[in-house]
């Protein structure tokens, strides 16, 4: 099989800011197996650029075998091989599959045995701004059925405030670990006034015992997302948490998320498929999972000016995938 790949640039229609950190350009890596596509969405977080992408798949691009059937077996080897790199290992899987899915003539979702058909509702984030341009950027994206508000930050309540005061849909709220233990219980009980669905990552993950402290007494589900990569680290959170959220960049793909969703549920958690910020691409690849989910978070492509794929159908908040073979998704006309 032959690997090849390139980088694309997503801007961002806003610049996208969460406690930790602010975006406005994303690069990523666009990986092709034959005639099979991926997406790498390396995050500096996770200690991945678009650099250490390409250089991973340079190491790699020759060892992938002819027989794209051997999914288990190719990745089992990069895996051994070659530690971390989760992004760039997600791009080959998805790239697999999708070849996989092209060669039967099959969409992913039927390849998995999957539900195809409902339609999947995904939240829609809404970044760290002003109030008055939260407000703005929740009424530009009104058809939303969820949305996920970023925060974090000292002036969350007025955040959240404004969202709810033009919108009656579901709100969720990610601190990206912004918040310690203490301050997350006081901003909880606050936030409850505005109808809040669920908390996302609200202190460091490390933090096991004020996780512990907010599943005890937050009265409100608690969601994990940093520094839960694969189906190992799950047993970790298991009594610290209600849910956790899964991406493929950050695991490793296809074959490793559905690895967690199988673990989170033997744990009795909740599941939830959330992404970096992504093309179509991506996006697809987790969108075909859905129907194994409680939440998705998958508008990555959603909040980029640029997406040069097309193929998933968004009408009013919910996804419909594509009955195309493979993941669905082709690129846009030039």
């Amino acid at each position: 099989m032959r690997l090849t790949y390139h980088t694309i640039d997503l801007k961002l229609k806003h610049p996208f800011r969460i406690s930790r950190s602010v975006t406005e350009l994303k690069k990523n890596v666009i990986v092709q197996i034959d005639e099979g596509v991926g997406e790498a969405a390396p995050s500096q977080y996770y200690g991945e650029n678009a650099d250490t992408v390409i250089e991973f798949l340079e190491k790699v691009k020759g060892q992938l075998g002819d027989d794209p059937f051997q999914i288990e077996s190719i990745l089992s080897n990069l895996d051994k091989k070659v530690s971390g790199n989760f992004s760039a290992k997600a791009a080959i899987d998805m790239a697999l599959y999708d070849l996989v899915a092209k060669r039967l003539n099959l969409p992913l979702y039927k390849l998995l045995g999957l539900d195809g058909k409902a339609p999947l509702v995904t939240s829609y984030t809404i970044g760290i701004d002003t109030p008055e341009k939260m407000k703005e950027k929740t009424k530009q994206a009104k058809d939303f059925l969820v949305y996920k508000v970023k925060v974090g930050v000292e002036n969350d309540v007025e955040m959240v405030k404004a969202v709810r005061e033009v919108t009656d849909a579901n709100i969720r709220v990610d601190a990206n670990a912004g918040w310690s233990a203490e301050e997350a219980l006081e901003k909880i009980d606050q936030l409850k006034e505005y109808r809040i669905e669920f908390v996302e990552q609200p202190v460091d993950p490390k933090d096991k015992a004020g996780l512990k402290k907010l599943k005890e007494k937050a009265g409100i589900p608690i969601i994990i997302d940093e520094q839960l990569m694969t189906s190992k680290d799950i047993p970790d959170f298991v009594g610290l948490c209600d849910g956790i959220n899964i991406k493929l960049a950050k695991c490793g793909g296809i074959r490793e998320a559905l690895r967690m969703i199988h673990v989170a549920r033997a744990h009795g958690l909740k599941v939830m498929l959330g992404c970096m910020i992504e093309s179509s691409v991506g996006i697809a690849a987790a969108a075909h999972l859905g129907s194994l989910a409680d939440f998705l978070d998958l508008d990555g492509n959603l909040l980029v000016s640029n997406d040069p794929y097309e193929g998933l159908r968004l009408d009013k908040g919910k996804y419909y995938l594509s009955d195309l073979p493979g993941l669905g998704i082709v690129a846009k006309q030039k």
